[in-house]
């Protein structure tokens, strides 16, 4: 199998026709209120901020609010971005940004490594990188329904919906990439359908529809397509007999490094729990709950 697992191409082809058709912001605006919020327990201004990717302007306002000058690269011409660029080829000098985002965008890079690495060396000592993009188990319900369908009417099945990275994978990649202090969190966001082909329509008009260089060249038959659409309505529904699907969005962030940043302990070098301290109960951390109609 070819180590390039996305057809880039393509895939930025469908981005322009999803974005000159009404690109649905649903997902995007959830990540903007999520990212003000995180970026608001930032007690620090930036002087430049950099936006990479993410299909919409929608951040903007966040990121102008703490930087002086923000600069938007966008992967097909956009009239609101200040370039137009290739998330594994960026066009920045070596520590000349003080703050990276980007939303929704790095889960469809061929090198996200590569792509980390130069994320870290464009930003100045001290600078933050924060980021989400879909991982673990998104779509695993689509994923299911098409890959059983296939099999069970043809015999055989081609990779229809893109693999996603784990989360460990990607804690891993941060500090292989050289950040300080990596941080990484998922949140899972259930939407909700009133059929699998709701769900195709809005990956379509996002440009999320199979661009993996493996795909199969053929179209998907009819019989597959209704058969998996059954399977995911006796799999995958409500009690009300709606169809959940799942976005798991996480988060990285990291800085680059600085004298002035904490060191981390050495493990096991604590004195006391953090809950014995604060007289409280340790609960097990989990993922936050989300969700929404469509």
């Amino acid at each position: 199998m070819s180590s390039v697992v996305f057809d880039r191409a393509l895939y930025r082809r469908r981005l322009k026709a999803a974005l000159a058709a009404g690109y649905p912001d649903f997902l995007v605006a959830r990540c903007v209120a999520d990212l003000d919020e995180r970026l608001s327990a930032v007690l620090r201004r930036f002087e430049r901020a950099a936006d990479l990717g993410t299909p919409l302007p929608l951040a903007d306002q966040a990121l102008r609010a703490r930087a002086g000058e923000l600069l938007r690269i966008a992967e097909v011409p956009d009239a609101s971005a200040g370039l137009v660029g290739d998330l594994e080829a960026l066009p920045f000098t070596a520590e000349s940004l003080d703050l990276i985002a980007s939303l929704l965008s790095l889960h469809t890079v061929n090198d996200l490594p590569g792509t980390l690495v130069q994320i870290r060396r464009s930003l100045r000592p001290d600078g933050l990188f924060i980021a989400c993009l879909l991982a673990g188990q998104s779509l695993t319900e689509l994923r299911q329904s098409l890959l059983a369908a296939e099999v069970e009417v043809t015999g055989g099945a081609s990779p229809r919906v893109a693999p996603f990275a784990d989360l460990r994978d990607l804690g891993s990649l941060l500090q292989r990439a050289g950040f300080a202090l990596p941080v990484i969190d998922s949140e899972s966001v259930t939407v909700r359908y009133g059929d699998m082909f709701g769900l195709l329509r809005d990956l379509r008009a996002m440009g999320w529809a199979n661009a993996l260089t493996e795909r199969s060249r053929k179209p998907l038959r009819r019989g597959v397509l209704l058969r998996a659409a059954e399977l995911y309505a006796e799999r995958f529904a409500d009690a009300d007999g709606r169809l959940r699907a799942t976005f798991e969005i996480v988060w990285l962030s990291g800085w680059a490094p600085h004298e002035s940043q904490q060191k981390p302990l050495r493990p096991g070098s604590a004195k006391a729990r953090l809950a014995d301290a604060l007289g409280a109960v340790e609960i097990g951390t989990g993922d936050k709950a989300g969700g929404g109609e469509r």
